[in-house]
């Protein structure tokens, strides 16, 4: 318990203006009995997938009315970000660049309530470009970058995390992603099926993609997204404004699952992997070996991430990929978790096991 305890408080001296209420009227409305979840086949999303597995959502969402929570994977965040635009997700885990464009440009009105994941994607290329980008940065450090004129490397589509990250560190490097190489936009599984049939050579993809290709024998690990862009953000909890207006109470109990979740896994790796390996079919060692190669972290503060979400906004506005500059505003609703963290730590001091249970049991 100790350890929960220093874990969770983690998240309050990361806090900045910490708010201790949402100051929401109570749910007038009718229940919302179906929630529906959209996340992604990535070891950063692991926090829903646990919750998931140990039905914590359907217990601690049940006495607000929820009689159904299911879960819908996507490939990546863009066209996960569609769906919900379309009104088919109430909440998701994804990327925090997705939630930009679809918000500027696309009329999606939802909001970022929670951290959920810090760096944790990676530059694989193929042996042999690896072996001669190596072989340029040891003459000069950044000088690696070189390797890529000419070549087509794979990401996640235009908009995503990855994109974004790897279009800025390109463009920070001399190269122009438009001109000098092809970076092209696909899913991770087809990604790393065309680095094995030498169709690209390199993939930028969040873990596992990396390690997958690494344990297949047809890539190498070069450069990890953190190198690229120091403690960027990642993942985020992303809920919709309806949901929002409609149902505070149950957003906030969303949060604290989310919260929860968060802190049993990073206090418990060894079942986080298993649940990632149940969920995708992984072995548990490969999983495991994941963990070893990526330099990502499991967060659920949304403040951790906010300012790096801003400068994404910026960049994505700096490419004339949006039309529009966001704000702070325009993103986050950070209340939902402010109340939520106070809740968790009300109940630790004073022995409210209640607010426990989605845990312990």
């Amino acid at each position: 318990m100790k350890k929960l305890l220093s874990t969770v408080l983690m998240g309050v001296i990361l806090l900045s203006g910490l708010s201790l209420g949402c100051g929401m009227a109570k749910d007038e409305v009718k229940p919302l009995k179906h929630l529906r979840i959209g996340v992604q086949p990535s070891t950063h999303q692991i926090a829903e997938m646990t919750a998931m597995a140990r039905d914590w959502w359907g217990k601690g969402l049940a006495k607000f009315g929820v009689e159904k929570v299911t879960d819908r994977e996507f490939p990546s965040g863009p066209p996960e970000m569609a769906v919900m635009r379309a009104g088919d997700l109430d909440i998701a885990y994804v990327g925090a660049t997705p939630p930009i464009t679809a918000i500027a440009n696309g009329g999606l009105k939802a909001k970022i309530v929670a951290g959920v994941q810090i760096q944790g994607s990676a530059l694989v290329l193929s042996p042999s470009l690896a072996k001669r980008y190596k072989e340029l940065e040891k003459l000069e450090k950044g000088k690696g970058v070189e390797a890529l004129k000419g070549k087509t490397i794979a990401t996640f589509p235009l908009g995503s995390i990855q994109d974004t990250i790897l279009r800025k560190w390109l463009r920070e490097n001399g190269l122009d992603p438009e001109k000098d190489l092809n970076v092209v936009g696909v899913a991770g599984k087809q990604a790393i099926a065309n680095l094995r049939a030498k169709s690209v050579e390199g993939i930028f993809l969040p873990s596992p993609n990396p390690t997958m290709a690494v344990l297949q024998g047809i890539g190498e690990i070069v450069a990890l997204s953190g190198e690229m862009w120091p403690n960027h953000a990642c993942c985020c909890l992303v809920v919709s404004d309806k949901l929002i207006k409609s149902h505070p109470d149950l957003v906030k109990e969303i949060v604290k699952i989310h919260i929860m979740a968060t802190v049993y896994n990073i206090n418990n790796p060894e079942e986080a992997a298993q649940t990632y390996a149940d969920r995708v079919g992984w072995d548990i060692n490969d999983v495991k070996k994941s963990f070893d190669n990526w330099d990502g972290f499991w967060v659920h503060d949304p403040y951790v991430g906010l300012d790096c979400t801003l400068e994404y906004a910026k960049t994505l506005h700096d490419l004339e990929l949006v039309s529009k500059l966001l704000t702070q505003e325009d993103l986050f609703d950070t209340s939902f978790y402010d109340s939520a963290l106070q809740e968790i730590l009300t109940g630790y001091f004073f022995g409210k096991s209640e607010l426990l249970n989605v845990q312990d049991n």
